[in-house]
């Protein structure tokens, strides 16, 4: 069944499959893009997903696809990569979002797919079949990207309260309403410009490996790239109500300013690890720029006990959908040699 040069209907089923992880990626990550426009009463939730799911298709104009070619290529050492391969790693990260989404945690889709990847690479070659340089990339963006939002949103929040200290709350509150629709709007920008490329990626990857498309390619068709924005975005249309509460009331409590911030600092931090081609976590960079813009009034300020879950749900992410990746490779393998 799912073996290297597959039959076409295997490689139509696992680009579907694709579209539904980037689905439900859109899906799970519309609170990070919606969640402080919303909370602090900018914008109604229809409004606001219908607001993000436009910026997240035009992020297709406007980024280029150096994520994707992190992805297709620089995870896996592209001589190994087969069907089984990508149908375990979709598989995994399908499975660990939707238990996510379940309980309402914002855990990353981007780690859980490249957790897919590295737990049914290891099942068939072993860590021998790992670029290790683009893992190492992926993975300490866990730490760097929370930690640049923090600094960032509380660096924004901060610069905004000195240069507006001798304005009242109520003019500012009126400025930042309408200001936070911009910061809401490049968010989304920079979700749908990291994110949609990841599933791309791995549509790529799967084309290279059946011999689809050509590994010396600097960029995959223009189809794909089509395709998988129209998923996000559909995705991004449908919410994920529960994260939302999550991100945007149980942290902190934030005002239009304070969203503003966040969603500034996020997304210059998604903006730079896009053009840098790296694949990071829109639930890790608008978290640490929550944490960060409810730090500047004062450490109560932040519920940590829920930031602390939530930081939990990060460290369980890559070994938790690799090895359910890796158990789908294992079942496949057994139904490919009955």
């Amino acid at each position: 069944m799912f073996v290297s040069h597959s039959p076409i209907w295997i490689i139509a089923f696992l680009i579907a499959l694709a579209l539904v992880f980037d689905f439900i990626n859109g899906f799970h990550d519309s609170a990070n893009s919606i969640a402080t426009v919303v909370s602090t009463g900018v914008l109604k939730p229809g409004t606001a997903v219908i607001f993000a799911a436009g910026f997240n298709l035009l992020a297709i104009v406007i980024f280029p696809l150096s994520v994707a070619a992190t992805i297709g290529k620089g995870i896996v050492v592209p001589g190994v990569v087969d069907s089984q391969i990508v149908f375990g790693a979709l598989t995994g990260a399908i499975l660990w979002n939707l238990l996510t989404w379940y309980y309402g945690l914002p855990s990353s889709s981007s780690h859980a797919l490249i957790g897919g990847m590295v737990g049914s690479t290891i099942v068939k070659v072993g860590a021998s079949g790992l670029v290790g340089s683009g893992i190492l990339k992926a993975v300490s963006f866990i730490f760097i990207s929370p930690i640049l939002g923090f600094f960032l949103g509380s660096g924004m929040m901060l610069l905004v309260a000195w240069t507006f200290r001798r304005s009242t709350p109520s003019r500012i509150d009126k400025w930042f309403r309408n200001l936070q629709l911009f910061s809401a709007g490049a968010y989304s920008l920079g979700h749908g410009g990291n994110d949609a490329q990841k599933t791309i990626g791995i549509i790529w990857m799967l084309l290279i490996a059946n011999g689809y498309a050509s590994q010396d390619a600097a960029m995959p068709p223009y189809w794909i790239v089509f395709i998988c924005y129209i998923a996000i975005a559909l995705g991004t249309l449908f919410g994920g109500w529960k994260i939302v509460k999550t991100m945007g009331q149980k942290i902190t409590k934030l005002k239009p300013v304070g969203g503003f911030c966040a969603e500034a600092g996020g997304a210059m931090t998604l903006f730079l690890a896009s053009y840098l081609g790296i694949p990071v976590s829109t639930t890790h960079t608008i978290t640490g720029a929550i944490v960060g813009v409810g730090s500047t009034r004062r450490a109560s300020s932040v519920h940590w006990g829920v930031a602390g879950n939530i930081i939990w749900a990060w460290i369980f992410t890559i070994p938790a959908s690799a090895f359910i990746a890796g158990v789908m490779y294992w079942v496949c393998d057994l139904l490919v040699n009955l």
